[in-house]
């Protein structure tokens, strides 16, 4: 008795079956229906870090391990014709032996849960960009994709149906969904926050919390004094305490004592402070930039 007997369809080749969801593609775009297909180049299914960490997520649960694999090959085949990601939702069509719907449910990130991630990633993501693109560090990107308190749905968070006829819980179809949302997030980063429905300004704005609790450095402390600019630059500086030169006015009738006063400038009040570098960092500027300037009137002598 052949294998196909016992009831497993038979073998249709990659080639056939990305032929059979090309001619599906085209033939509900020729009804003037709008697709979004999942289209993969090459074996690497996500190559983002949102993308990868999804694929990543879903693997690592037994529960989906026997069904997975076959959902791999099915949106490399190009079969997932069409995936919309809404708010806790995705809706797919995948081409099978016919096509099938699917839907995917995933259930709102706990509130609590979103807190304490805001707040063990405060102040190491700077901007939205470098978030929606992945450049963190290890330490944020290790608290994202923690297990049970990441960002990452588990499988009790994921609810799925399909029109197929597989009585199994997690058909190949729906495997191939899954994938497919992998592969979404590589070109837009910003579903998988709608898809759990929390805002991805929020870990933004815990960092902007974070900087602005930040201790200031004092006023004085990145202001030269004269005498460093001296040193620094060899050349000699006028004394900030030496008086302004009184201006010349084309008035010639103005009294003499009234000249005396605009001749005689005013001393400075002194306010006992001195705003500068640090006398340790002062010196070591000083020391460097002597030396510079002494090489460089050594070598115009030469």
């Amino acid at each position: 008795m052949d294998y196909y007997d016992y009831g497993f369809g038979s073998y249709v080749s990659v080639a056939a079956r990305r032929a059979q969801a090309a001619r599906a593609l085209a033939k509900l775009q020729k009804k003037g229906r709008t697709l979004s297909p999942i289209a993969i180049e090459g074996r690497k299914i996500a190559r983002t870090f949102w993308g990868e960490a999804w694929c990543n997520n879903l693997e690592r649960y037994s529960d989906y391990a026997n069904r997975l694999p076959r959902g791999r090959s099915y949106v490399r085949n190009g079969s997932v014709l069409d995936l919309q990601v809404a708010p806790g939702r995705v809706t797919a069509l995948v081409s099978g032996s016919t096509m099938y719907e699917v839907t995917v449910v995933v259930g709102a990130l706990p509130r609590a849960r979103w807190n304490a991630i805001c707040a063990d990633c405060s102040g190491a993501i700077d901007s939205l960009v470098e978030l929606l693109q992945g450049r963190f560090s290890t330490g944020v990107m290790t608290r994202i994709c923690e297990e049970k308190t990441g960002l990452f749905p588990s499988p009790k968070d994921i609810r799925f149906t399909c029109s197929c006829p597989d009585w199994a819980s997690m058909c190949k179809h729906v495997a191939a969904v899954l994938y497919g949302i992998g592969a979404r997030l590589d070109q837009q980063p910003e579903l998988l926050f709608a898809l759990r429905a929390i805002n991805k300004d929020d870990l933004v704005a815990s960092a902007g919390t974070h900087l602005s609790k930040a201790p200031k450095l004092p006023a004085g402390s990145r202001v030269l004094l004269v005498d460093d600019l001296s040193e620094m630059f060899g050349i000699d500086m006028a004394s900030t305490d030496a008086p302004l030169p009184a201006i010349p006015t084309s008035s010639s009738v103005a009294a003499p004592t009234e000249r005396r006063r605009r001749a005689t400038p005013k001393k400075p009040v002194s306010t006992g402070k001195r705003p500068g570098l640090p006398l340790e960092k002062r010196q070591r500027v000083s020391e460097r930039m002597r030396a510079y300037w002494a090489e460089r009137r050594a070598a115009r002598k030469r």
